[in-house]
């Protein structure tokens, strides 16, 4: 006898993901989540629904559940005036400096984001001449796409990701043409070396790192997730780990929410941090 999805165990699936990993799923989500839970009935071989949320509860089958609700939209390259801002603005005089450069990016997702950053990294020290040590932090919840990001090969659509000219990205990819639009990519070892992958979930009460530890954060497209009053507390724990100075970078449909006294606001969604 097959397993049915019914309301009730759509509602504890938005329960249990909203305890686990902060992510709100509203009721015009329902048909998603539906989907998304047949989807599990396959992988972890569900056979009543009691007894998987009940191991749910226990631990078991945790990650996989988690995994199955991340949501992983993601591109090269995506809103590039962060990426030029970085380029033009911090890194001429940052990279003067011998202190380490080191940059969190908390939504790694499948690896297309900090693979950017880490890309007008090292073009930015090829420009500049500079030999500062520089690091980048990629996290996610989700350890799946962390083990794609890890591997670092892609099939572009360059008509709907088109790559910039502004950078020579043969200097940090591989690049092959598969047909007239498509182009396969493949990091090379040199930029994978900026990056290290961690899994984070941001509904714990304080992160691994130290205070003021980031000269840049990118924080994008990830906090539109979470329920209203939990966006302002996520954003002031990943803002107290950014130092005076350094600057956050929020996606389009992103804002400071509580810290706006503290940020001082460049350009789209650029804040530079000014006061703890």
């Amino acid at each position: 006898m097959s397993v049915v999805v019914r309301d009730a165990e759509i509602n504890k699936a938005k329960e249990l993901i909203y305890e686990l990993a902060g992510i709100h799923l509203s009721n015009d989500k329902d048909l998603a989540i539906k989907n998304r839970l047949n989807k599990l009935i396959k992988s972890c071989n569900i056979q009543n629904f009691d007894d998987f949320f009940s191991q749910l509860k226990t631990g078991k089958f945790k990650q996989e559940f988690i995994n199955t609700f991340t949501n992983n939209k993601t591109d090269f390259f995506r809103e590039d005036f962060h990426f030029v801002d970085m380029l033009d603005r911090i890194l001429p005089h940052r990279l003067k400096e011998s202190e380490p450069l080191k940059i969190w990016c908390s939504a790694s997702s499948t690896g297309e984001e900090p693979y950017s950053i880490a890309a007008t990294l090292s073009y930015g020290r090829d420009i500049y001449r500079s030999n500062t040590p520089c690091s980048i932090l990629a996290t996610d919840i989700d350890t799946s796409v962390l083990e794609t990001a890890k591997i670092g090969e892609y099939v572009v659509d360059t008509c709907i990701t088109p790559l910039p000219e502004w950078l020579d990205l043969e200097n940090s990819f591989d690049i092959t043409p598969k047909s007239e639009r498509n182009v396969f990519i493949k990091v090379k070892p040199s930029l994978k070396n900026f990056i290290t992958f961690k899994q984070l979930n941001l509904q714990l009460s304080t992160y691994p790192f130290g205070v003021n530890e980031f000269d840049i954060i990118f924080c994008r497209n990830q906090i539109i997730y979470f329920k209203i009053e939990d966006q302002e507390k996520v954003l002031k724990k990943i803002f107290s780990y950014l130092k005076i100075g350094g600057t956050l970078y929020l996606g389009h449909s992103e804002s400071p929410l509580g810290i706006q006294n503290k940020v001082e606001k460049l350009g789209q969604n650029i804040f530079v941090k000014v006061m703890d």
